[in-house]
């Protein structure tokens, strides 16, 4: 081994404390990156195995009723490969156990064997039987939590009747990674599955025997969606069409690629923190480190050693720290990723998971990591191995002592002497401090952005489930009904208010952009919906106009005073030019707004209404239930005390391990630098602590020379770190805001103090680590070291 092999083992044994500080922080980084691309790559396989597997369609329509025939047509379309329709609608369930009525979707299984297109993973059991009407299979989750398996029996309001239904099996489906019911925004597996049954009973149950009113299709590699989508359109227009649209509008899609985007986003923004700062750490420690071997530059220069075996004996001095954080990066990184990626896939119902993080991660954080701790090294290295061995071996010129800034301000304020120490020592090297400053500060930044999503998501709970949505109970009813159905919900046990919806299918034009949305109509004075203004105070409904949400109003490029042009997908099937006339706040969705009085004009229709929101005295629920699993109008239920406390408990589940997780990548970034700050000090300063210890001093005040200054550094940073904080979080929230959910920015009083406490205890128990080396410096040897 060479002599400068040795010497490197020796100078990272002997500094081996701030390697492992440089390289924790190094690692979490990496981690993070790993962890995120892992994440994304092996949900996003999964996720596209599952779908080509079990034929996952490209395009989705749906119609009031047309008539089997018409599929040859569609078939015949450019660009489509394969068409097949169905029979789907919403139905009440009469659950065994379950004092609260379900509710389900049924979609029909073709009589000739199993579907050509979103074919229904067997779990259990097996399918149903085509000459049994009553067989059915059942998504394998709600079956699960209601205790349904093969051969158990419940009861659904099919075509105003209640029937026995026998479950056969039970499965899943590509289409239904994501089950949620309408209305609502978390998946319910105790009140809300999917129902396979043949098509001859559902057919007999909607009266489509012969027709469908659901349309699939897979394209092919050429096809184009856009073209695919206008010429399917134009087909189910006579009959009810209600709109085609891709993957991206198809609801369980939508929520799975929003959460693989959130993942993209964590992969861009995070890891650069914990780089920038591992590059300052490395500077600082590999600078100390280089001045106090000076000396041995000089001798090294001097018998030969050439300036690039020295500055490449730094370097891979450097790069041995890299190497170690790289290396725990990616175990941790590895570890974590399969264990997120296993809690996706229960989440999101995969069948199975296809763990595959794939090379790309790692090498991009091996060489991120890498390139990072070489660029921190490269100013330390190049101001030494400039130097001439006569330079180098003679000591450094003192630095110049002037009565500064800080000198006046300590005689004004008659300070005591070790708290000038301290002053000059943060004014005459501003930038060993401001490395400290902006290292704690990246901590309190990271600790902040990271606990804002606790914050984000406490907002979104009140904006949605008590300012805006103040009904306990909605209803979905199984067709538009006249204003008779309010005063007939009126009626119900318990009600103590009803306020009646309609909504329908529209297609919303601005110049070239477009989107395929629900319209959303409401009475005048309606209190149990209401609209927020972006302040998130409640705002009537205008009289006349769309009131857009911020959100859908920055997709379409439209505002107050634009005129949009209104598609209607439902009879009278006409082009509507209505202008916008207010933006609202929404978290949820992009729900445009309008007077129920204005559309029916515009329509030129009697008032009716699709849904209904009641207000219930909670002691009746009970009686409710029992008359809603009863009522043939009703399609389906949302109870919205059950919805808030799913949403809670999913909250519940994840905060403390994200908490746990946050904080240790806000404590690591805090001790990495403050503890490589103080043993930096305490090698610089040793002779001048000492001197004190000499001069009188006690243990107490020498060491509070060595803390104060970093606790001071500490104090000031936070502000600092909550500033930056905010910004982070403002590109969190910009990042990983979809259609469907738009993160709000907010970040509660409690959040900053969190983060501040954090890093501050965290600065002060690595300061006192070193401070108790102090405790072991030998004072005459610190005397005896040249100036």
């Amino acid at each position: 081994m060479r002599a400068l092999d040795r010497k490197l083992i020796r100078d990272l044994r002997r500094i081996w404390a701030q390697s492992l500080a440089i390289a924790l922080v190094l690692g979490c980084g990496v981690m993070v990156l790993v962890l995120a691309q892992g994440a994304e790559r092996s949900l996003t396989g999964t996720r596209d195995a599952y779908y080509e597997r079990n034929r996952f369609a490209d395009v989705f329509a749906g119609a009031t009723r047309a008539p089997r025939d018409l599929l040859a047509d569609i078939a015949q379309l450019d660009g489509v490969a394969q068409a097949e329709g169905r029979i789907s609608f919403p139905v009440v369930l009469d659950i065994p156990g379950l004092t609260e009525p379900a509710a389900g979707r049924v979609i029909s299984l073709p009589a000739g064997g199993e579907p050509l297109l979103n074919l229904p993973l067997l779990r259990q059991g097996r399918m149903p039987d085509p000459l049994r009407d009553d067989e059915v299979l059942l998504s394998e989750d709600f079956a699960r939590t209601n205790a349904l398996a093969p051969g158990a029996r419940f009861r659904a309001l099919l075509n105003g009747q209640l029937r026995d239904l026998t479950v056969a099996g039970l499965a899943l489906s590509p289409e239904f990674i994501y089950l949620i019911g309408p209305g609502t925004i978390m998946p319910d597996d105790r009140r809300y599955g999917v129902i396979w049954m043949n098509e001859t009973a559902a057919a007999a149950a909607k009266d489509l025997t012969g027709a469908f009113n659901e349309v699939t299709l897979r394209l092919t590699r050429d096809g184009r969606p856009e073209a695919v989508i206008a010429a399917l359109d134009r087909l189910l227009e006579p009959y009810g069409g209600t709109g085609a649209h891709g993957r991206d509008r198809q609801t369980s899609h939508a929520f799975l690629q929003s959460e693989l985007d959130q993942l993209g986003a964590m992969a861009l923004i995070l890891p650069p923190v914990f780089l920038i700062v591992s590059a300052f750490l490395v500077n600082m420690v590999l600078g100390r480190l280089i001045a106090l071997e000076r000396q041995q530059i000089g001798l090294l220069k001097a018998v030969g050693y050439t300036t690039r075996e020295i500055a490449g004996h730094y370097l891979r001095m450097s790069i041995g720290i890299g190497i170690g954080g790289v290396a725990a990066g990616w175990a941790a990184g590895i570890w974590l990723g399969h264990e997120t990626t296993q809690l996706y896939a229960e989440f999101y119902r995969f069948p199975y998971l296809l763990y595959a993080p794939g090379g790309g991660a790692f090498a991009v954080s091996g060489l991120a990591g890498i390139a990072t701790v070489i660029l921190g090294a490269l100013r330390a290295v190049w101001g030494s191995v400039r130097l001439s061995p006569a330079a180098a071996m003679s000591p450094p010129a003192p630095p110049v002592f002037r009565r500064g800034l800080a000198d006046r301000m300590g005689a004004l304020l008659r300070l005591r002497q070790t708290t000038m120490m301290i002053l000059r020592s943060i004014t005459r090297w501003p930038g060993r401090a401001a490395v400290t400053l902006f290292g704690v500060s990246a901590s309190v930044a990271v600790l902040v952005a990271s606990f804002f999503a606790f914050d984000a998501s406490r907002a979104m709970v009140d904006e949605v489930f008590h300012r805006a949505n103040r009904q306990h109970v909605t209803l979905q009813l199984t067709s538009d009904r006249t204003l008779d159905a309010i005063e007939a919900a009126g009626r119900l046990p318990g009600v103590l208010r009803v306020e009646g919806g309609y909504a329908l299918p529209v297609r919303l034009i601005h110049g070239h952009r477009e989107k395929l949305l629900a319209l959303q109509a409401r009475a005048e004075g309606a209190e149990l919906t209401r609209l927020l203004d972006p302040e998130g105070r409640p705002v009537p409904l205008p009289a006349a106009g769309l009131v857009l949400p911020e959100s859908l109003a920055a997709d379409l490029g439209a505002g107050p005073g634009d005129v949009l042009a209104v598609e209607l997908l439902v009879p009278p099937r006409e082009v509507l030019r209505i202008p916008v006339t207010g933006v609202v706040r929404q978290s949820l969705g992009q729900t445009p707004y309008i007077r129920d009085d204005a559309l029916h004009a515009l329509m030129r229709q009697a008032p009716v209404v699709n849904q209904l929101d009641l207000l219930v005295d909670t002691d009746a629920l009970p009686a409710l239930h029992a008359a809603v699993k009863q009522s043939p109008a009703i399609a389906g239920i949302t109870l919205w005390t059950d919805v808030r406390r799913q949403f809670d408990q999913t909250l519940q589940e994840n905060l403390i391990t994200m908490t746990v997780i946050y904080v240790t990548l806000g404590v690591l970034i805090t001790v990495g630098v403050v503890y490589n700050a103080a043993r930096i000090q305490l090698s610089e300063r040793a002779h001048e602590l000492a001197s004190l210890r000499v001069l009188g001093f006690t243990r107490f005040e020498v060491g509070y020379v060595l803390v104060g200054e970093l606790m001071l550094l500490t104090v000031v940073a936070i502000p600092v770190g909550w500033l930056a904080g905010y910004g982070f979080a403002a590109l969190m929230a910009q990042g990983i805001s979809t259609d469907l959910f738009r993160i709000p920015l907010v970040i509660a009083p409690q959040t900053y103090a969190i983060a501040a406490l954090v890093a501050f205890w965290a600065a002060l128990a690595s300061a006192l680590v070193v401070r108790r080396r102090l405790d072991r410096v030998d004072i005459a040897t610190a005397l005896k070291r040249r100036e």
